[in-house]
C-alpha cells in the first residue's frame, strides 16, 4: 500500500487552502485598501454614496461612511444614513422564520397552505400543495419572481429547480403573520431586530428616516428621490413591509445580523447547519454555486462563502462572508451602479474567487455598456453608438439587450426622443427577436405621435410574444383612435 500519495494529497490541499486563505490582506491593510479606492470607485462609477461595515473573526472591527447622500444639497453620508437594503431584507426574514421551526411553530417539509388554512393567491393549481417554507427559503418554490397580474402562478413543479422569488418571501411572511398573530414588522422587530440590537432598522417608514435616509441617484449619478410613504408619516399597519425587499437599515446595524448569521447566534445548532448548506444548486455554469435557506452559497474547496446582493434600482447592496474565517463585507450604495464596483470591494476586503459575480452580470463600471450610457448623455446617441461599437470590438464584448433598453428610457425621461429612438431602433437591430426591443421601440414611436410605426411595431412585438399584454392594450388603443 502506497501510504505517501494521501499524505501528498493531504499538503496538496493544505497548501491550496493556505494560498487561498493568504489572498485576504491583514485587517488594517484592508481597511486602509478600502479607504483609498472607495472613492476612487464611486466616482468613477458616478455613485454619489456608500456605507459599509468590515467583520473580522467574527467582530465588527470598522464601519466606513463616503460621499454624500443627497445629490441635492451634498449632504454626507454618516455612519448613520440608513439605506435600502432591498433584497438584503431576505436573509433577515430568513432567520426570522428559523426561529419559528426552533420554537416548533413552523417545519420546514409541511405545506404552507396548512397553517395558512387558504391557497393564498394561487388558483386552480394543486401544486400549491407542495409548496413549503424549504422551498421558499430555496427559491425553488415555481413562483415568479414578481407576478403581472392579481393571481400568483406556478410556473413549474415545486422542489424542481432554482428560480429566485420574491413572491414566495411575501407568501412566507403571510405564513409567519397567521402562526404567531403579529403585523409582519411586529414579527421581525421580535423575532430579529430586538434581540440583535437592531434600533436603526425597520421594514417599514420611521419618521426618523426623515433625516436620516440616503436618496436614490440615477445611472448618470443624478439624484432620482426615495422610497417613502406619498404623506411621508410613518405607518405600523402590516400591509407595508415586504419580507424580500423593504427593509431600511445602516452599515452598522446589518452588519449585527450578519455576525449573529456567522456565529450561528439564536439559532439552534441543527438549524443554523441547515441555514448554510446547499439546498439546490443555482447555475450548472457556475457548479460551486448553491443556495441554502434564505442564502446564497459559494462553496469551494477552501471552504464556504455565503452572500446575497440587493437591488432596488436607484440603490444597490451586497454582503459576502468567508464562513471558515468568520470574515464578511457587507456595504450599501445609494446609486444605481453601486454593484458595478463589487469585486474590487470583495478584493480588498476579503479575498478569494466569486464566481456569484459573474454569475448576477452586472456591468463593470468601466464596461462599454457603462460607458454607452454616459457617452449618450453627453455627446448624443449617434456618437455614443459609434464609440460603443468599437469599444465591444476591441474588448470582445457582447451588446446588452437590457442596457440598451434602459439608456432608451433614460433619454426619454431626459426630454431627449430623438435620441432615445435611435437607441431602441439600434436595440432592435441588434436584438430582433426580442419582443421587448419592439415593444419598447413600439412605445417612443406613439410618444412621438407616430402611431402608424408604434401600431406596426407593436404587431411585431405581439408576433414574437403572443402573451404581451401591454402591446395587446396599447394595440387597441391605437386603433381605437386612429
Amino acid at each position: 500500500m502506497n501510504t505517501k500519495k494521501p499524505i501528498l494529497l493531504a499538503v496538496a490541499l493544505l497548501v491550496y487552502i493556505l494560498s487561498m486563505a493568504q489572498e485576504m490582506l491583514p485587517e488594517k491593510e484592508a481597511i486602509n485598501k478600502l479607504q483609498q479606492d472607495i472613492p476612487v470607485l464611486l466616482k468613477k462609477s458616478d455613485v454619489p454614496g456608500l456605507s459599509i461595515a468590515l467583520i473580522r473573526n467574527g467582530k465588527l472591527v470598522w464601519t466606513g461612511a463616503f460621499g454624500i447622500k443627497d445629490a441635492r444639497n451634498n449632504k454626507p453620508v454618516n455612519t448613520n444614513t440608513v439605506f435600502e437594503a432591498a433584497s438584503l431584507s431576505k436573509p433577515v426574514f430568513a432567520y426570522a422564520v428559523l426561529k419559528l421551526v426552533d420554537e416548533g411553530r413552523l417545519n420546514l417539509d409541511s405545506p404552507l397552505n396548512k397553517y395558512l388554512g387558504n391557497n393564498y393567491d394561487i388558483v386552480n393549481d394543486d401544486r400549491i400543495n407542495l409548496i413549503t417554507a424549504r422551498l421558499v427559503l430555496s427559491h425553488t418554490t415555481g413562483f415568479p419572481n414578481w407576478r403581472n397580474e392579481k393571481n400568483l402562478p406556478i410556473l413549474f413543479e415545486p422542489g424542481s429547480k432554482f428560480s429566485y422569488s420574491g413572491e414566495g418571501m411575501v407568501y412566507l411572511s403571510r405564513v409567519a403573520e397567521k402562526i404567531t398573530g403579529l403585523s409582519f414588522e411586529t414579527f421581525m422587530q421580535r423575532y430579529v431586530l430586538q434581540p440583535l440590537g437592531m434600533t436603526a432598522s425597520s421594514y417599514i417608514w420611521r419618521n426618523r428616516y426623515d433625516s436620516l435616509k440616503a436618496f436614490r441617484h440615477n445611472v448618470l449619478g443624478n439624484w432620482a428621490g426615495r422610497n417613502q410613504p406619498e404623506d411621508g408619516k410613518e405607518d405600523s399597519t402590516q400591509d407595508h413591509g415586504n419580507a424580500a425587499a423593504s427593509l431600511q437599515t445602516t452599515a452598522g446595524d446589518y452588519a449585527k445580523f450578519v455576525i449573529a448569521l456567522i456565529n450561528g447566534t439564536g439559532l439552534q445548532p441543527l438549524t443554523w447547519k441547515q441555514m448554510l448548506q446547499p439546498q439546490v444548486r443555482t447555475n450548472i455554469k457556475y457548479p460551486t454555486l448553491a443556495w441554502g435557506l434564505g442564502i446564497g452559497l459559494e462553496t469551494p474547496p477552501n471552504g464556504n462563502y455565503c452572500w446575497h446582493w440587493g437591488d432596488n434600482g436607484d440603490a444597490k447592496a451586497f454582503i459576502c462572508a468567508f464562513l471558515p474565517g468568520k470574515n464578511a463585507v457587507i456595504y450599501f450604495a445609494d446609486g444605481y451602479n453601486g454593484l458595478s464596483f463589487t469585486k474590487e470591494i470583495l478584493d480588498d476586503a476579503i479575498g478569494g474567487e466569486h464566481p456569484s459575480l459573474a454569475d448576477l452580470g452586472y456591468d463593470h463600471y468601466d464596461s462599454p455598456n457603462k460607458l454607452l450610457i454616459k457617452s449618450a448623455a453627453d455627446k448624443g446617441a449617434v456618437i455614443a453608438l459609434e464609440e460603443y461599437r468599437q469599444a465591444l470590438k476591441s474588448r470582445g464584448d457582447t451588446a446588452s439587450e437590457e442596457t440598451i433598453n434602459s439608456l432608451g428610457y433614460l433619454l426619454t425621461r431626459m426630454k431627449k426622443p430623438a435620441d432615445a429612438l435611435i437607441i431602441f431602433k439600434e436595440n432592435t437591430k441588434l436584438f430582433p427577436h426580442s419582443w421587448n426591443t419592439w415593444d419598447s421601440l413600439a412605445e417612443a414611436c406613439m410618444n412621438n405621435g407616430d402611431k402608424q410605426q408604434a401600431i406596426e411595431y407593436y404587431e411585431k412585438s405581439l408576433l414574437l410574444n403572443p402573451q404581451n399584454n401591454h402591446a395587446a392594450e396599447q394595440l387597441k388603443k391605437l386603433k381605437e383612435n386612429r
